[in-house]
């Protein structure tokens, strides 16, 4: 490419050329394939173009449906050079996320990121320096971020329509196929980075603030041993400023279920589902305030469709995205400070948090009809991971 327009990139952050920002895809696993492509398929404003997976199968037979580029792993330096994308959606196991987020953020391409972060501190904070570096945009893929209903209930907790929100507690479980790769690859792959970010993140955007510590119990489910990790089903509780408190089950060996409740000193909102998307799935919440019930379900919405639509528009508009890597870094503390107190046997850990101004606004939402899912999965960990 063109030695100026390189340099220029590498300060400013990628300018697309036409009205689409182009993205390629690093990852082509289950969520790839089921939802992020998909999802794409309905935005007005992105587009497919590269693919960058390890897995010759799904280069060959993803590359020809889709009509993309594609490389391997050791090509993405080849990708990053022949710059056939605006953009990069890393979607590769929790331990690969620095190994391409830095090159392209480095190299000016923004990058869509998929939660956690990272594994450690350390590695998220090497990857907001390769943003900050470089001026590209770098957003964590929270995609209830724009989904209507878990962002009108931020938006109510937050005004105080349920009072001083004092509780939450939520229970998030899936039941792992024994072939998924996250059954083999420990802590690092395990319920809490896997699973733990959907609470944790909802409970810091509900409460508006950043808990201070942590404490942990693991458990190991009988008959389970094909989990290759210590703990299969993690008990966490939370403490924020003005003594809130939290309290979550994420795990991998029991029946899937999703859901939360915030208490208030005039009343209280159970959401359920309140994580999942796909087919059917509506985000729902049952509400009770000074005795009065009410009930709502919201409309189902391509949730990756959504996350990409609007940060296509930060791109496209040069304007800093909510759930920056700053959102990302805040979670991957409390998760890191939760591996802590399970190593110490349940020992309460202090979490050191960056405040944040930024939350979940309702001019944030995306209503996008949902993708169609393909009826057919190329390749290895290309399955949904839990049994239904």
């Amino acid at each position: 490419m063109d030695t100026v327009k390189d340099a220029v990139n590498s300060l400013f952050g990628r300018k697309p050329t036409g009205p689409k920002v182009r993205y390629g895809v690093v990852g082509a696993g289950w969520i790839t394939q089921a939802a992020f492509i998909p999802g794409v398929g309905q935005t007005s404003n992105s587009v497919v173009t590269i693919l960058v997976s390890d897995d010759p199968e799904k280069r060959d037979k993803l590359g020809k449906e889709y009509n993309l580029k594609s490389y391997s792993y050791d090509q993405f330096s080849q990708a990053l050079a022949e710059g056939h994308c605006d953009a990069f959606y890393i979607a590769t196991p929790n331990n690969q996320h620095k190994k391409f987020a830095v090159p392209a953020l480095e190299q000016g391409y923004h990058v869509l990121l998929e939660k956690p972060m990272e594994v450690t501190i350390e590695d998220c904070e090497a990857i907001l320096a390769a943003q900050k570096k470089s001026g590209a945009k770098l957003m964590i893929a929270y995609r209830l971020h724009h989904e209507p209903g878990t962002v009108e209930i931020i938006d109510r907790v937050r005004k105080g329509d349920f009072g001083d929100a004092r509780i939450f507690s939520s229970v998030f479980t899936q039941d792992l196929k024994p072939e998924n790769h996250r059954a083999k690859q420990g802590f690092d792959a395990g319920p809490i980075p896997d699973m733990g970010p959907y609470p944790i993140n909802a409970v810091r955007n509900l409460f508006g603030s950043e808990p201070t510590e942590v404490t942990a119990i693991g458990f190991k489910t009988p008959g389970r041993e094909f989990l290759k990790m210590e703990h299969d089903t993690i008990n966490v509780t939370l403490r924020f400023p003005e003594e809130r408190m939290a309290q979550f089950v994420v795990g991998y060996a029991a029946t899937p279920t999703n859901c939360y409740k915030v208490v208030g000193t005039k009343g209280e909102v159970e959401v359920n589902p309140a994580f999942m998307f796909g087919s059917g799935v509506k985000i729902a919440c049952k509400t009770t305030i000074n005795g009065k019930e009410d009930s709502k379900t919201f409309p189902e919405t391509d949730h990756f469709g959504g996350e990409t639509e609007y940060f296509s528009e930060c791109i496209l508009n040069n304007v800093d995205p909510e759930a920056d890597g700053h959102e990302g870094l805040n979670d991957v503390r409390v998760i890191v400070a939760i591996k802590e107190s399970l190593d110490g046997k349940g020992k309460t850990v202090k979490i050191k948090s960056e405040q944040r101004s930024k939350r979940p606004v309702l001019e944030q939402v995306k209503k996008l009809t949902l993708g169609k899912e393909p009826k057919n999965f190329i390749g290895r960990d290309a399955q949904k991971p839990s049994h239904e």
